[in-house]
């Protein structure tokens, strides 16, 4: 869920409140005009000079900001809300949309083209926007979304050098694996050769009737989809408690899968004289939530027992 932490102090000290949802008035929260430092988690918020959103505006993205540009000077807290994957806004050059216009969907730097300090009013066509009087994200802010086209900016006319979307949070991912379409394949375990050790200084003799135990392999492994939208370095615990009480498995229950790294483990386990290989495949279906946003998407889990079986017999001296 996203919300925004704000403390009375610099370095998250003093007084805090925690908001989830926009406020408009934080006289009525007894917060107005002493926010000192700030934690965002999730989507971006908007702090505004004064009540009801107005006045100047600064941006913060998911993260903690020890201190703020103006201290003690927000009245009110706007929570963004759009998607903010693949963003594009059009910027033109006169009031109502008019004259030369240019289209952007990444961080530009205006200064390095010719429409440095031209714009005057704009279309957000997805996500949203910062707008910056000065180069290197400098200067007054000006925030622009989606169903809120500007035809005119005012006092911020020809004044605009640098634009950037905002970022959306991390994402929070809920694995749920669908039991129902589970596929699972059971092979008879056939061991046609045992070694058998002499660990003491004497010969000793070797019985098949002594008692056995065979080590084979238990692997783990999680494949993404090919489409899937999660991004590198991303990464979330995929419950299997039910699949491992059901074959006794000695693996954890929860496999950590992360997207780009290796999605594969393996252990070994011991077996009793009697064994068999399992191979299970099970869909999970993935639920990503950033912010207000939730897409579902599928991957596959898979474990695999009893491969590469190798046995020992050994007679202690």
């Amino acid at each position: 869920m996203s919300k925004i932490i704000i403390y009375e102090h610099i370095n998250f000290q003093g007084m805090s409140k925690e908001f989830t949802s926009s406020v408009s008035n934080l006289v009525s929260e007894n917060f107005n005009d002493c926010i000192s430092s700030l934690k965002v988690i999730g989507e971006p918020w908007v702090a505004y000079e004064h009540t009801n959103f107005q006045g100047s505006q600064y941006v913060y993205e998911e993260g903690e900001y020890a201190t703020v540009e103006r201290n003690y000077t927000f009245s009110s807290l706007e929570k963004v809300t759009e998607d903010l994957a693949n963003p594009q806004i059009t910027l033109y050059e006169h009031t109502n949309y008019r004259g030369r216009s240019l289209v952007f969907t990444t961080e530009t730097n205006l200064c390095y083209g010719n429409f440095n300090d031209v714009a005057s009013s704009h279309k957000v066509q997805r996500g949203a926007w910062v707008l910056y009087e000065h180069i290197n994200r400098s200067g007054a802010q000006l925030v622009a979304r989606v169903s809120r086209d500007m035809p005119e900016y005012g006092w911020f006319n020809d004044r605009v050098s640098h634009l950037r979307p905002l970022k959306p949070g991390k994402p929070i991912i809920t694995a749920e694996i669908q039991w129902n379409q589970k596929e699972e394949h059971v092979n008879t375990v056939v061991i046609d050769s045992l070694c058998g050790l002499n660990h003491g200084d004497h010969e000793q003799s070797f019985s098949t009737e002594m008692n056995k135990e065979y080590e084979a392999s238990v692997t783990d492994s999680f494949s993404f989809s090919n489409s899937t939208q999660i991004s590198w370095g991303t990464s979330f615990g995929v419950d299997m408690g039910v699949v491992k009480a059901e074959q006794n498995f000695p693996l954890s229950n929860t496999f950590t899968v992360e997207k780009g790294s290796s999605n594969t483990r393996t252990e070994r386990k011991t077996y009793q004289p009697k064994s068999k290989e399992v191979d299970v495949m099970v869909p999970v279906k993935l639920t990503i939530v950033t912010g207000s946003q939730s897409k579902v998407e599928y991957g596959q889990y898979r474990c695999q027992s009893g491969n590469s079986i190798t046995t020992e017999h050994w007679v202690p001296s």
